[in-house]
Order: C-alpha cells, then sequence, then structure tokens
C-alpha cells in the first residue's frame, strides 16, 4: 500500500478498530498473545529486563555498547562511590532494572570534589551516593524490586544530531522480528520531556525508512508535527548516518539474545560509531504512529519465509531494505 493511500485512513483523529486492523495496525493484546508470546520464551527476559545482564551478554558478544565502569549492589558499596569513580569526570549511573529513563544520572564534568550534571547543576559526592542508594532500594526499578546501579562511560552523541534533541541523547528504536529489522524511528527529546526520549513524556517520535534512514514522519503526543518544539529544526531533514552498521547492529541482537521479538535502542557515538543501548521485550506500539504504518504486513511477511532462519544478518537485512523501505513511494 502507498503511503499517501495509508495516510488517508487516518484523517480523523479517532478510528475504527477494524478499520485499524485493514490497515495492518497491531495493537497490544496481540503483540502479547501472537508475537512476544509466541517468540519470546520468558526465560530469556532477564537478559533484557535487567541492563547488567544485557551489557554482559554484549561485551561476550564483541556488541558494540558503552563501556561498564563499575556496577554497585549493595549500600556498603555505595559509599565507595568516588573510589570507584576514579578519575572519570564523564559518566552516566542507571538504575539495572528502570524503565522509561527514569533514575538516570548523567555527569558531563568534575569541579574539584563536585560533580556538574548535563543541565549545568553542580553536585556532591553526598549527592551521588543518594541516588545510588534510591538505585539499590528500588525506587526507579520496575515494582519497586532491589536493584543494582550501573556506571557506564558517557556517550557523546553524533554532532550530525545538532538541534534535533533537547538536552538527553537521540536514540533510534528498531523492532527486529527473528533477525528482521521491520521499522524503525528516532526517539528525541525535548523539554516536556525533560530530557528523557520517552514518547508517553513528551519526547518527538520521527519515524526512519528502513531502506534510506531518512525521515518519514514526525509525532508528538501522537499528533503530527514538522519541527522540533524546543529547536524549531525541521524533524523531515534528519537522516541517520551510518545506516547499513545500526541496521546490522540491530539484527545481531536476535542471535545474541534469543529473542524472536524485540526492540533495540542504538545511539550514534561521534567517535566509536553505532552503540546499543539496551534491549526491550516488551517494545511499544506508538512506532507505528511515527511510522504511519502498520506492523503486522511486515511481520506476516517474514513469517511466511520458510527459509527465515537459514538466513544471513546480512541477508534479512537486504530483505528488509527491500520490502520495508517507504521513503520512495511517498
Amino acid at each position: 500500500m502507498a503511503f499517501f493511500d495509508f495516510c488517508k485512513g487516518f484523517t480523523n483523529k479517532y478510528a475504527n478498530p477494524f478499520e485499524l486492523y485493514e490497515y495492518g495496525i497491531m495493537g497490544m493484546n496481540q503483540r502479547n498473545v501472537n508475537y512476544i508470546g509466541r517468540y519470546n520464551k520468558r526465560r530469556l527476559y532477564p537478559l533484557v529486563d535487567n541492563k547488567l545482564k544485557t551489557k554482559k551478554m554484549a561485551l561476550e558478544h564483541n556488541v558494540n555498547t558503552p563501556n561498564l565502569i563499575g556496577s554497585i549492589k549493595s549500600q556498603v558499596e555505595a559509599e565507595n562511590i568516588v573510589k570507584i569513580l576514579g578519575e572519570h569526570k564523564e559518566f552516566c549511573i542507571k538504575p539495572a532494572q528502570g524503565s522509561g529513563g527514569k533514575g538516570i544520572l548523567v555527569i558531563t564534568g568534575r569541579e574539584g570534589k563536585a560533580f556538574v550534571k548535563a543541565s549545568g547543576q553542580v553536585i556532591s559526592s553526598h549527592d551521588i551516593r543518594r541516588h545510588v542508594s534510591n538505585i539499590l532500594a528500588g525506587l526507579f526499578s520496575l515494582g519497586g524490586k532491589q536493584d543494582i546501579a550501573l556506571i557506564e562511560d558517557l556517550i557523546h552523541f553524533d554532532p550530525v544530531f545538532n538541534g534535533y534533541s533537547y538536552e538527553g541523547v537521540p536514540d533510534t528504536r528498531i523492532i527486529v522480528f527473528q533477525g528482521f529489522p521491520v521499522m524503525s524511528m528516532m526517539r528525541l527529546s525535548t523539554a516536556a520531556s525533560d530530557g528523557k526520549a520517552n514518547l508517553h513524556q513528551g519526547a518527538v517520535g520521527v519515524g526512519i525508512c528502513i531502506r534510506t534512514g531518512r525521515a518519514v514522519r514526525a509525532v508528538q503526543y501522537n499528533e503530527p508535527i514538522k519541527f522540533h518544539p524546543d529547536t524549531n529544526n525541521d524533524l523531515y531533514s534528519l537522516r541517520v548516518p551510518h545506516w547499513d552498521k545500526v541496521l546490522h547492529l540491530a539484527a545481531s541482537c536476535y542471535n545474541m539474545s534469543g529473542l524472536g521479538y524485540i526492540g533495540t535502542d542504538i545511539v550514534l557515538d561521534k567517535d566509536k560509531g553505532p552503540m546499543l543501548l539496551e534491549l526491550n521485550a516488551r517494545p511499544g506500539m506508538a512506532i507505528q504512529t511515527a511510522n504511519n504504518a502498520g506492523l503486522l504486513p511486515r511481520l506476516r511477511l517474514i513469517e511466511a519465509l520458510t527459509q527465515r532462519q537459514s538466513l544471513s544478518i546480512e541477508q534479512k537485512v537486504a530483505f528488509a531494505k527491500k520490502h520495508f523501505g517507504v521513503y520512495d513511494e511517498m
């Protein structure tokens, strides 16, 4: 179906669920039963629900990911946070089982014994220690469970994205099914989202063409927009560099994790290139809104491939680029 033909089905704010189904829009129940429940073995969930396990798995498989400075598992270790940090001036502290960007502390510099946050606010080592203590207590984790604090190298995002994101690091979410990258969007933080790349909090979602890596649509709060609300940059001029490497990295996460239906979050470091930030075994539905396209036709096309398990990563990426590109249809 041509891109504009699809758009005609969304002239009204509210759509009939049967019309959405006809357009290939996947609902949450269908995702949970037919794809997550069918293709994701529950014993593998901890590999992605726990960022420390994801990090170790990525390092074991030589997948490019931010370097792990250290991890803190107890309040006793939290007292030694300054020693663990050593001479590191730039780093990120995050909960291993956090979600939605909660509990992430980004430090961009040091002033003597004090630390400088991304916002420019100066905090003390006591503030760092208290934040780690809150992470361990489960303040930011799923279900309030006791957690682990991770300390990672700070990502320096590629300057090609200057003006496309407010404070936070822009990332690329790619849905990978059976090793095929099927749909992609960039998540750009805003003042409304408090620098977090969370669409539900007001971040911008930009649909990305699988074939070209170019923007096809942009939304905020599920409504189409053309310019970034804070920087006024034209979102339709966005193009992800190193696109083939990004797709290859995303596709390789299937072999690494064993999960058949996952969301891969990838960032572009100006020096180290595409890096895996994290994996999600229950990726959300908003990516369809950002692309103005449904996931179901793409997923079913892959399910119909009897030889899909024998294809290499390169072959799966090539198949995806051939069949799931939308830019040339606009």
